[in-house]
């Protein structure tokens, strides 16, 4: 069965229109006769979004009852049975309830696709899970509901729903997106003009990632090599040479005249030949370029004009900016240049000659051209070695006749050293056999006869032979040295680069592939792991497009070892080239086991901290929990003694006592029952919406009367809480603070809404906690100052954080104006709005 198409709405924030638009799809293709269906679809009590779900087949939800309350999401059995063409699924970051058929909502919507049914969902920008960290610091906010970032990269489609902030908070201040009690809070908060602005760059930069992306698939599969001028990407030809950094700077103000212009510096390495410029110099460009936002290649390429287009071409580069030549003005004679060519032959891509201080200086190196035996130089040593004996004996024949042999054989044999100097020994070797037949033809008598009448005549010919080929075989072999030198100098120049990704800690394999694909100007390159001995290869990692499933399709193989193998797709490697791959592929394994010891480690740093709790627990039992036991049985003990007559006020204290103990005994118990389900990962809040009033005043019990003083207001909107859960947060935050505040001063718990939040605040008037233990205390087993043993084990704090974050929310320590220390709890705010039922008095005490 063909797996079904998903097509995603991409919105900066709430109340873009990711489901109008989406509902608006709906109807479009249910005018074209599709068989669609709701899913899921909430429309917030917005009233625009209600209408357009009219006139649409909605499946019934599936209800889950969770600690006493009922839950409603899709049920994805109904829509399987029905099977519709076409499914709309809204939020497709959702986590289900607990006991839902999967735990989030995208894990229904693979599950759908895998049955042939397209689906059209819906999701913001802050829901990316790659984007949790950024969307944190620009709204203060922790998204706890996200979805992978490869779900929405493999949509099919996704479609950017727009809206400039300015608009946005226009529907906010009509009331259409939230209830008119909470816009004033979400204006100033979450909704502020910088926010918006800040998630709205976001989600068009991660589109024009997205649609960056499709573009290259598709100029891949239709072998487009053209450049495309979707956007300005500005490539900056290096040397290594001083003009470099001019170079650079002068890209980076080219790119600043066009938003989203990127800047791609490449140094082109020659894999014969000697490279001219400095490693230490290039070391500075790079750091530079990244300076500046751009990004730095190493590429290998036999020719560099063609090597630079190339490069060019496949990042679809627009432009390119290259330097003034440094060669001299008859440097010229031995060809264009790399600036002209790469000038000539760019085709649709703008090339910039930059001038700088360089020019026409010369260069530090010699040039590349006369370092190896190309083929231009080849063809004029065969030219030489063939033509320049028959043109010397028309010469000779003409106009220096007699001018003797011992003459005549020296410029032969001049001929063919020159030959051996310009072509090496198969051009030399040939002007010697051709110019020994030319001299004794011509020259040696008897004349126009191959006959060698005088002996010492033989001699000299053959020593001519002999001379020319030993000439052209030094040459030759020379020649070989400096190319093999030459090689192994870039060889050792990208081992140096990827040794020094080593030393960095570079551990990204992502990265280290990609940097192979572009040394090598490969398609794509995969590291392929087997499972077992014999089991089928899976892909551990992967870069560029078509990547290979087995290593028999690779057009370049590398065994890493059993288990492990690089594949490369685009062209086949010479062998010369394999060694360094070979380098590349151990580090990828290298890379490997590093992510995986990476993880091994994090996964025993979570055994060690279990086993500190485990020690801790046990410490606390062996002393904590011992007290108010031996308080209990010595009260118990002395109440049974018949020793003692007891008074009505003795036998009312000791009473008082062994309450006193209980009570104790039960909060440290709790407590540790606690810590332990979170440390084991078994808390599994019931969200539910419920007022502040119905869970705080039961979370004061324990504490003396006229010790707080609560101040909830009736307006504030509805939490999305586990009940249970909060009461035991706010029960040990208040209780901590009422044990460190002075006699007759009262703590406040104040409550407040700040747009999609509400805090709860906890203030005391005690000594209050330095900056650099605020995050201490929320540690297991911590007592602040020199508070006593058996005054607890100093896991209030620690539970009170892990409920509140286990819920969506945080928890943590500011300090009180005027001295004292102010817990701040943030719960998430019910979607719904809030509830319309009178709750506490705006100010009461407890």
């Amino acid at each position: 069965m063909a797996r079904g198409t998903l097509r995603i709405y991409l919105g900066a924030a709430p109340g873009v229109g990711k489901t109008y638009a989406m509902l608006s799809e709906a109807h479009r293709r249910l005018e074209r006769g599709t068989d669609l269906v709701i899913g899921y679809v909430e429309h917030h009590g917005r009233p625009r979004t209600e209408v357009m779900m009219h006139g649409l087949e909605e499946v019934g939800r599936r209800e889950h009852e969770y600690r006493g309350t009922a839950f409603t999401e899709m049920d994805v059995d109904a829509v399987l049975r029905r099977a519709p063409e076409v499914v709309l699924v809204d939020e497709l970051a959702h986590t289900n309830v607990p006991g839902s058929r999967n735990a989030k909502r995208w894990q229904d919507v693979e599950e759908l696709l895998r049955a042939g049914i397209d689906v059209v969902s819906n999701v913001n920008i802050q829901h990316l899970e790659s984007l949790g960290d950024v969307v944190e610091s620009i709204t203060g906010v922790r998204q706890r509901e996200t979805v992978p970032d490869e779900v929405v990269r493999h949509a099919d489609q996704i479609e950017l729903v727009d809206m400039s902030p300015q608009a946005l908070r226009r529907r906010m201040a009509h009331g259409n997106i939230y209830a008119p009690d909470k816009v004033d809070a979400a204006l100033s908060n979450y909704f502020r003009p910088g926010n918006l602005t800040a998630l709205r760059e976001l989600a068009l930069l991660w589109t024009a990632d997205r649609v960056d992306e499709y573009l290259r698939e598709y100029r891949a599969d239709h072998r487009i090599s053209a450049a495309w001028q979707a956007r300005e990407r500005i490539v900056v030809g290096l040397t290594g040479g001083p003009e470099g950094r001019t170079l650079i700077r002068r890209a980076a103000r080219l790119a600043a005249k066009g938003s989203g212009s990127e800047i791609l510096a490449v140094h082109i390495v020659r894999s014969e030949g000697p490279v001219s410029g400095s490693a230490k110099e290039l070391a500075v460009q790079r750091t530079l370029v990244e300076d500046l936002g751009g990004s730095f290649h190493h590429v290998v390429g036999d020719e560099v004009p063609d090597a630079l287009l190339d490069f060019a071409r496949g990042a679809d580069a627009t432009q390119i900016v290259l330097g003034g030549s440094r060669r001299k003005t008859w440097q010229y004679a031995f060809g264009p240049g790399v600036g002209t060519t790469v000038a000539r032959e760019s085709g649709d891509i703008d090339v910039h000659i930059v001038t700088h201080d360089q020019v026409a200086k010369g260069r530090g190196l010699p040039a590349a051209r006369g370092a190896t035996l190309g083929r231009s130089r080849v063809a004029a040593g065969w030219l030489t070695g063939v033509a320049g004996p028959v043109l010397l004996t028309v010469l000779l024949a003409q106009w220096h006749p007699g001018t003797g042999q011992a003459t005549d054989m020296l410029l032969f044999l001049t001929l063919t050293v020159a030959a051996a100097l310009v072509g090496g020994l198969l051009p030399a070797l040939a002007s010697a056999v051709l110019g020994s037949l030319l001299l004794n033809y011509y020259f040696t008598r008897p004349t126009h006869s191959f006959t060698i009448a005088a002996p010492e005549n033989i001699i000299a010919i053959v020593i001519f032979v002999l001379v020319g080929a030993a000439v052209a075989s030094v040459v030759d072999l020379a020649a070989r040295r400096t190319q093999q030198a030459a090689r192994l100098r870039v060889e050792a120049e990208i081992l140096s680069h990827l040794a020094g990704s080593v030393l960095r800690g570079e551990s990204s394999l992502d990265a280290l592939l990609e940097r192979v694909r572009e040394t090598f100007g490969m398609e794509s390159v995969v590291l392929l792991e087997r499972e077992g001995d014999h089991g089928a290869w899976q892909c551990a990692a992967a870069v560029g497009s078509r990547p290979c499933v087995r290593p028999e399709d690779a057009d370049v193989e590398v065994a890493v070892n059993d288990r492990l193998s690089l594949a490369l797709l685009g062209r086949v490697l010479p062998a010369s080239d394999r060694r360094v791959l070979s380098a590349f592929a151990a580090q990828a394994a290298v890379v490997l086991d590093r992510r995986r010891l990476a993880d091994e480690a994090g996964r025993a740093r979570e055994l060690a901290e279990g086993n500190r709790i485990r020690t801790a627990l046990l410490a606390a039992v062996s002393h904590d929990l011992r007290t108010p036991l031996a308080g209990i049985k010595a009260s118990v003990s002395s109440l049974r003694s018949g020793d003692v007559a007891w008074s009505a006020e003795d036998e009312a204290e000791l009473l008082a006592g062994i309450e006193d103990g209980a009570d104790r005994l039960d909060h440290l118990v709790g407590n540790l029952l606690d810590m332990s389900r979170l440390q084991t990962g078994t808390v599994n809040p019931l969200i539910r919406e419920l007022d502040l009033d119905e869970v705080v005043p039961m979370a004061l019990g324990g504490v003396p009367e006229r010790s707080v003083t609560l101040d909830i207001p009736e307006t504030l909107p509805m939490v999305a809480v586990d009940p249970g859960l909060l009461e035991r947060s706010v029960a040990n935050v208040v209780e901590n603070a009422v044990k460190y505040s002075p006699p007759h001063e009262t703590v406040l718990v104040a409550a407040s809404a700040l747009g999609d939040r509400v805090e709860v605040r906890v203030a005391d008037r005690g000594p209050g906690v330095p900056e650099s233990a605020k995050e201490q205390i929320f540690e297991p087993f911590q007592r602040y100052g020199d508070a006593p043993r058996g005054t607890g084990v100093g896991l209030g704090l620690a539970v009170a954080r892990g409920f509140a974050e286990a819920m969506g929310g945080t928890l943590v320590a500011e300090d009180t104006p005027g001295g004292g220390l102010t817990m701040v709890l943030t719960l998430r705010a019910a979607p719904g709005g809030r509830q319309g039922r009178p709750g506490l008095p705006a100010t009461a005490a407890t």
